[in-house]
């Protein structure tokens, strides 16, 4: 028993060792994921790795490929659309779920986040927004009592982070509109909108940012690793 939890304890070592290093963009998309060389960096066997390396794959952040190993996900144009989507759909369905406990700290809180996401308009920093995007939405999602909604939000934003900055620095004129919106769905929630408002006005803001994608990858197209 002993062993397992050390075992466990190591493989979670290594999966925030590897996930951070996606995250912060040390590890770029493509980037070879060498069992071994990691192993020896962690001072451990290759197993607690090769048990991290699945859960990233399974969520969707590392590919496996037969005599190439596993690497961090590339950057596809389809798997940016299919992951907007439904987000789109499963973050509109939690905030909506989530609005009944939405609570004035909430709320303010949600305000407090929006209103340094608009200050950092006229020294723009994508990077620095889509932490904040983040922030603000979790506010708004994350008291969904649907446990199984929830996970899929989680996956979607954890999908979302390899494709990090491909909105915001692609389309930056998306940010002040993102921003007045964020206000909208806050004041839906304040006057104690329908389930079915709120859904739909998450889930509009959404895809308003990736139809201002698709509109501009028709002109240029979209940035890859």
């Amino acid at each position: 028993m002993q062993t397992e939890r050390s075992t466990e304890s190591k493989s979670q070592q290594a999966y925030r060792f590897i996930r951070t290093r996606i995250d912060d963009g040390r590890y770029v998309p493509g980037y070879r994921l060498v069992l071994g060389a990691i192993a020896r960096e962690l001072d451990v066997s290759v197993v607690p790795v090769r048990e991290a390396i699945r859960l990233l794959e399974a969520e969707g952040l590392v590919t496996f490929e037969r005599n190439v190993g596993a690497q961090v996900a590339l950057i596809k144009e389809t798997e940016y659309l299919h992951t907007m989507q439904t987000l789109a759909l499963v973050e509109g369905a939690a905030t909506a779920l989530s609005a009944p406990f939405i609570s004035p700290d909430h709320l303010a809180r949600a305000r407090e986040i929006n209103e340094r996401m608009r200050r950092t308009l006229d020294d723009f920093e994508p990077s620095r927004f889509t932490e904040l995007n983040l922030e603000f939405h979790a506010v708004l999602f994350e008291e969904c009592p649907n446990p199984h909604i929830l996970d899929l939000v989680h996956r979607g934003w954890n999908r979302m982070k390899v494709l990090r900055d491909s909105s915001f620095s692609f389309v930056p004129g998306r940010a002040h509109e993102s921003v007045e919106e964020h206000e909208r769905i806050l004041e839906l929630i304040e006057a104690g909108a329908d389930a079915l408002q709120v859904e739909l006005a998450a889930r509009r803001h959404r895809t308003a940012t990736l139809d201002a994608v698709l509109a501009a990858q028709s002109r240029h197209p979209l940035p890859s690793p």
